[in-house]
């Protein structure tokens, strides 16, 4: 894979003008888009989607998909057939959700007669940290850490290709899930650069080095003055990982 294949940058934007923008200038330097809720729900699923597959963008839907098992199977078939190379589920919702969703991707696809997207899992979000889980009611002895793994393991056997998580917890995950596990790690930030809402983060070297198979890169390049130059940075970093 090529450096520039692991960046997937965030359109976190609310309108169609703004991906048009972003799309067209960083396509060439990084393998491909995220297309969240925020413009899911302001121009539609399909509508955001099929723009960007048009501007040569390959498509990672993160609508996080969560409720009981034959929801999320329906939600499952209605996303393939939009064509994105990967979409999630969220591990939370259990193990027969998640079972459900891969048998529904799978079927759908083969029906269809079109390419099966990678599903996966989100564990655990990383603006949370202990601190967030314990109010919330987690049982955190095992730390945030472990709590991921244990999903990211949960996930592999229902049948996911891989998980969402934090740069911090990439190594453990390697270790239980192996190396064609498919591992997406958010909360990528500059060396020096603000947090943000970001509570487990890294820059982009070290969430390769540490065995991402991609990075979901936001605000460090679509609020860069040069979002083209931001891109080529993040680029070179990996780069220099695998040098």
């Amino acid at each position: 894979m090529k450096a520039s294949d692991r960046i997937l940058v965030a359109l976190d934007v609310d309108d169609l003008t703004a991906v048009d923008s972003l799309v067209g200038s960083v396509s060439p330097f990084v393998g491909g888009f995220k297309v969240g809720k925020e413009l899911m729900y302001s121009v539609g699923a399909p509508v955001a989607v099929t723009y960007v597959q048009q501007r040569g963008g390959g498509v990672f839907m993160d609508g996080k998909f969560h409720d009981i098992p034959e929801t999320v199977a329906k939600t499952c078939r209605a996303a393939v057939r939009l064509q994105p190379k990967m979409f999630n589920i969220h591990c939370l919702g259990g193990f027969e959700m998640m079972q459900a969703a891969t048998q529904a991707v799978k079927d759908e696809a083969a029906k269809l007669g079109l390419p099966v997207p990678l599903l996966i899992g989100v564990t655990i979000l990383t603006s949370h940290d202990k601190s967030s889980l314990t109010e919330l009611g987690f049982d955190t002895a095992i730390g945030v850490s472990g709590l991921v793994v244990q999903l990211a393991v949960l996930a592999q056997k229902a049948g996911l290709d891989g998980v969402v998580s934090s740069p911090r917890e990439i190594e453990d995950i390697r270790s239980e899930c192996g190396k064609d596990f498919v591992i997406v790690t958010p909360g990528i930030r500059a060396e020096g650069s603000k947090p943000d809402d970001q509570k487990r983060k890294a820059t982009a070297r070290e969430a390769v080095s540490w065995g991402a198979t991609y990075i979901v890169v936001g605000r460090p390049i679509t609020q860069d003055p040069s979002p083209v130059d931001a891109a080529k940075r993040i680029a070179d970093e990996v780069d220099a990982v695998a040098a």
